[in-house]
Order: structure tokens, then C-alpha cells, then sequence
């Protein structure tokens, strides 16, 4: 039997983040690279201490760092590939020169795949969010709750994560500190059928976001895959579109090594854009230029810490600003 769970509003919960509220958005995001940040600084200071102009030599310095700040081989080597043909047709002159020339390459990549998300003619959009367990990725449901609410939308969750009894009881914690009612089954029941129940739900109360929390593993013989092909599905014959929107949860530190897991989801869940969570300062920020680059994906919202305000939408100017600023 499916339950609902009906989230309340705690006025305390803002009280409890001052110090957050009182950060632009450049600031928080200049504090979540600050590690990316100081090592390109750094590279650049130390190939215009030795060289006014940048020859081959600075060129293959600067490869080294952004390798090192987890931009990738591929998406290195086409940055390095645009500057040293400027560099043919015009000298690379001083560390500003190269600074500018390399924020409009970064900043390029991050806007290529940019796109807008389609929303459906009557509600509800039904956002998935996927990816494998420790991401965050039930976090990230509840902040995304709190981020569409505090857009003046209505929200409901679903939690369709039914292998895992943790995730249940803590997007249950979620739901309460985001004000917002949460469908649920027992653990270990059928995600398409609490699916079913919640787009039901929503539909019937006109709820503008519902955020579906889905597994990141199974105990069960059928592959993680084919579930949330079956949730598509599910999906697809009560709102015409649906899911809307299938945010593919990453883990910054993880890295390039989160690269492959990224690209098995966006083959077989029909994934739209990209959660990276825990760029805190511990992660290396390039990472999101890879994930633009080499999934052709968007970057569309970035976890910076524990609290409900710590999930902010990505904005590429800004990012490649607080990178190389």
C-alpha cells in the first residue's frame, strides 16, 4: 500500500544557515574551487615569471595543470589544440592575455550543451534523478525540492528508491525540512508502482515538480537499467513527455573515474543534464568542464556543502569567473 508522508514547514530551518545567506553566488562557487583555483593560478604566475610570451614550452606547462585539476586528456587537448592556433595567427602575450584566451575556451565548452529543459503543457514535471549510491542523489531530491519551492512552484516527492531503507527515511527527512508531502511504499516495493501512485497524486492536485529519488542499486536479478526503463515507461503513458527531466547525480571527487558510470546512465536513462555534488573545495572543479565535453551534457545545479542552501544552480560565467578570476 502506497503512503504519503506529509513534510512541514519549519520556520527554525533558515536560522539554522545564516552565514550561507549572506554569500553571493560567485563567492560560494570562488570557496568550492578554491583548490582548482589555486593550481591554475599558480601554473599561469609561474609560466609568465619565466617567459613574457607564450611559447610551446608554456603551452605544454599549462597541459600539465589542467590534467592535473581533472579536466581530462580529451578535453585538455582541445583547449591546448584552440590556443596554440591563436597563438599561430596571434602572439600569446603575458599571463592576462592567456588568462582571458583560456576562460573563453572553458566557458565555451560549459555553455555548448546548454539547453532549455521542455515543461509540459499542464503539470506535473516529472524530474528523475539517478545515479549510483553515495552521490548524494537523495540529497539532492530534497534540495531540489527546497530549490523549486523557493521558486514559488508547488512540489511533491517521490521516493521510488525502494531498495534501500535509508533512502526512504532520510528523504522523509527531507521532505520535513523542505515543507513539502512525499508518496512512499514499504521497502523493497515496486518503483514503478510508487511511481504510478505519486504522478497520480500530483496530477490530481495540479503539483507543477514532482522529484523522483530512484535506486542506485537492486537486490533483485533485473538490472538497475531496465527499472528505470520501466519507470520511463511508467512515466511516458500518464504525462505526455515525462520524466521531463533526468538529472544524473555526480560525485566531484570522483572524478574522471565518475566519467564512465556518467555515460552507462546517459545511454540507458535518457539523462539531460548533471548534479555535481561535494565541490567543496576537497574535489577539482575541472571536472565540470569534462562532463560538458565529453558527454556533451549540462551541468545544471552544483553541491557546495551539507545544508538545505548548498545546492545551487550552475551558471557557467560565474564558474569560469571563480576559476580563473
Amino acid at each position: 500500500m502506497m503512503k504519503r508522508f506529509f513534510g512541514r514547514d519549519e520556520p527554525s530551518a533558515s536560522a539554522e544557515e545564516p552565514e550561507e545567506k549572506t554569500l553571493g553566488f560567485f563567492d560560494r562557487m570562488k570557496q568550492a574551487v578554491s583548490r582548482t583555483r589555486e593550481t591554475l593560478s599558480s601554473k599561469i604566475g609561474d609560466i609568465v615569471a619565466l617567459t613574457r610570451t607564450v611559447d610551446e614550452s608554456a603551452l605544454e606547462d599549462l597541459e600539465t595543470a589542467l590534467l592535473t585539476s581533472d579536466l581530462g586528456v580529451q578535453t585538455t587537448t582541445e583547449i591546448l589544440e584552440a590556443l596554440r592556433d591563436h597563438a599561430r595567427h596571434k602572439a600569446i602575450e603575458g599571463g592576462a592575455a592567456l588568462r582571458a584566451l583560456l576562460k573563453a575556451q572553458i566557458q565555451a565548452i560549459l555553455v555548448a550543451p546548454q539547453k532549455p529543459v521542455p515543461s509540459p503543457e499542464e503539470p506535473p514535471k516529472v524530474n528523475f534523478l539517478v545515479g549510483v549510491n553515495g552521490t548524494g542523489k537523495t540529497t539532492s531530491s530534497g534540495k531540489l525540492a527546497a530549490w523549486s519551492r523557493a521558486q514559488g512552484r508547488t512540489v511533491l516527492l517521490c521516493a521510488a528508491d525502494t531498495f534501500r531503507a535509508a533512502a526512504i527515511e532520510q528523504l522523509e527527512v527531507w521532505a520535513t525540512r523542505s515543507g513539502v508531502e512525499m508518496i512512499k511504499t514499504k521497502t523493497g516495493g515496486d518503483p514503478a508502482a510508487v511511481l504510478y501512485d505519486s504522478i497520480a497524486s500530483a496530477k490530481a492536485r495540479g503539483i507543477q515538480d514532482l522529484y523522483v529519488d530512484t535506486a542506485g542499486r537492486l537486490h533483485t536479478k533485473s538490472g538497475l537499467m531496465d527499472e528505470l526503463d520501466k519507470m520511463r515507461r511508467t512515466a511516458a503513458r500518464l504525462v505526455p513527455g515525462a520524466p521531463h527531466d533526468v538529472l544524473l547525480v555526480m560525485d566531484a571527487t570522483t572524478g574522471q573515474n565518475g566519467l564512465q558510470q556518467a555515460r552507462l546512465f546517459s545511454q540507458a536513462a535518457g539523462v539531460t543534464g548533471i548534479v555535481l555534488t561535494k565541490l567543496d573545495g576537497t574535489a577539482k572543479g575541472g571536472i565540470a568542464v569534462a562532463i560538458a565535453r565529453e558527454l556533451n551534457l549540462p551541468v545544471r545545479f552544483v553541491g557546495v556543502g551539507e545544508k538545505m542552501s548548498d545546492l545551487l544552480e550552475f551558471d557557467a560565467g560565474a564558474f569560469v569567473d571563480s576559476l580563473l578570476g
